[in-house]
């Protein structure tokens, strides 16, 4: 029986390479399930506090936010560094949105069956970034 981890990494390898052609970066998995991990984190800071709507509420909309963005920007670039590159800043918005969603959790703003399901989400987005990254590297050779 195989670990979660090695589960997850094989989930994470087949949403990036399905196999199909990929025409622009709304083709590829890692995108789609960052933008799903964006939804979800608007929808779920819509029941925070008002007074949170210019603290937590940003930052985990921002970083959220952030992670689809620099995929698809990086997709549109013109040399596959400054994709791998744009794909390393989407990893750092993926870790700065952890870090929230868990510091709302600490201080009450955030339940665990409201920030589970993003944090896994988190850790299958940054799975899929790291076989995006290493697939990138290896054409690169």
């Amino acid at each position: 029986m195989a670990s979660r981890g090695e589960t997850v990494e094989r989930e994470a390898h087949a949403l990036t390479h399905s196999g199909s052609a990929i025409r622009s970066y709304r083709d590829l998995r890692v995108w789609q399930k960052a933008m799903e991990l964006a939804e979800r984190c608007y929808r779920a800071t819509q029941s925070f506090p008002k007074e949170e709507l210019y603290g937590a509420v940003t930052q985990i909309r921002r970083a959220a936010a952030s992670v689809p963005a620099n995929i698809a920007e990086g997709n549109g670039r013109e040399n596959r560094g400054e994709y791998i590159q744009f794909l390393r800043i989407a990893q750092g918005s993926l870790k700065e949105l952890e870090t929230h969603v868990l510091l709302s959790q600490r201080v009450g703003l955030a339940t665990g069956p409201a920030a589970e399901p993003i944090l896994a989400d988190c850790e299958l987005v940054g799975k899929m970034l790291r076989a995006l990254i290493r697939s990138l590297q290896e054409k690169g050779r």
